[in-house]
């Protein structure tokens, strides 16, 4: 086989495989990898040979595996990448990572904290990590520099709405009992922002949810959670509403406006805005343009550099079951009709 040349000061690149032609991995995440000279995509498997045969021809991905053990056991393969349906997230990543890969798997990575918490059998051994992209768009580090900065003086408050409409019953994000729903689907990114952009953990959360009473999904959830101090993120998803998504962290003195915060153009130059609120409907409005990127393309090169341990990733598997923890709040919530601690 051909080995892509190295990254950065010669390291050689990390060599990838991919667990499933999901339709993300194919048309996002391994297109941007690809960019990146910090990762080598080597082989894409499936459970069938074509179909992971034909994936392999569409992206130039040099072998494709009938099997994912096939994957697991080739010795050429140093990480793996999982964008399986959410119920095998945690069965798959452990089965790769007890072969010695490293594994970076989609959000979420588990169906609740517990299921997270068996990862730490392996953290530690390999790196394991959830996929939560936007954490590198140069858009979202420089709106949390600002307000580490205080150019929105002390945060208060952070607003998303996140939305699309699917109510096709075959489709995988429509199965309650494989995982689902807004909240696994979109929440996450909601969820996200808020510890994101306050640099700080939830407290507690309470839920709206709306579920679709044919397939039982929750289609529309709304949540409010505490971080305390006076921080509140509010936020509304919906698998069942007309596209659009929006996020605003707001301080005492200017908030700040991340017009297409979750997917972002891949390779496009994105822009935020930082409203002091001097003037009516925005229009003081400062615009920040951030540099063209494939947040997919930096999110592989970060994962790969810790690999190859040029730079420490900044999260791992404790990151992960934190995220769940929230989401289990949220769920708690629905049936509790109240407060839920997290």
């Amino acid at each position: 086989m051909t080995e892509k040349a190295g990254g950065e000061g010669g390291v050689r690149p990390v060599r990838w495989g991919i667990l499933s032609t999901a339709l993300i991995g194919r048309e996002k995440v391994i297109p941007g990898m690809q960019k990146s000279a910090w990762c080598d995509i080597r082989a894409i498997a499936s459970r069938s040979r074509d179909a992971a045969s034909a994936a392999a021809r569409q992206l130039g991905i040099p072998v494709a595996y009938g099997s994912y053990e096939e994957l697991f056991d080739d010795p050429e393969i140093e990480a793996i990448y999982n964008p399986l349906p959410n119920h095998l997230h945690v069965p798959l990543t452990l089965a790769a990572a007890t072969k010695g890969k490293h594994v970076l798997c989609e959000k979420p990575i588990a169906l609740s904290a517990r299921e997270a918490e068996e990862l730490r059998a392996v953290s530690g051994k390999v790196l394991v990590a959830e996929a939560f992209m936007v954490r590198f768009h140069p858009q979202w580090l420089r709106a949390r520099e600002l307000v580490r900065e205080g150019a929105i003086g002390r945060p208060v408050a952070v607003q998303v709405f996140f939305s699309y409409f699917n109510d096709d019953p075959e489709n995988i994000r429509n199965k309650a009992d494989i995982g689902g729903g807004a909240i696994y689907d979109i929440g996450g990114y909601a969820m996200l922002s808020g510890r994101f952009a306050f640099d700080a953990e939830p407290l507690r959360a309470v839920s709206l949810v709306d579920r679709d009473p044919k397939l039982r999904t929750d289609r529309t959830t709304s949540a409010v959670i505490d971080f305390g101090e006076g921080r509140h993120l509010t936020f509304t998803v919906s698998t069942q509403a007309v596209p659009f998504q929006r996020v605003n962290i707001v301080g005492t003195k200017a908030r700040i406006e991340i017009e297409i915060p979750f997917n972002a153009p891949q390779g496009g130059a994105m822009r935020i805005l930082l409203d002091d609120g001097s003037k009516f409907a925005g229009a003081a409005a400062q615009v920040i343009t951030l540099p063209a990127a494939d947040q997919y393309e930096l999110q592989g090169a970060a994962f790969s550099k810790a690999v190859r341990g040029v730079e420490p990733f900044p999260y791992g598997v404790e990151d992960a079951i934190q995220n769940m923890r929230v989401l289990d709040a949220i769920f708690r919530s629905e049936k509790s009709g109240g407060w839920e601690k997290i």
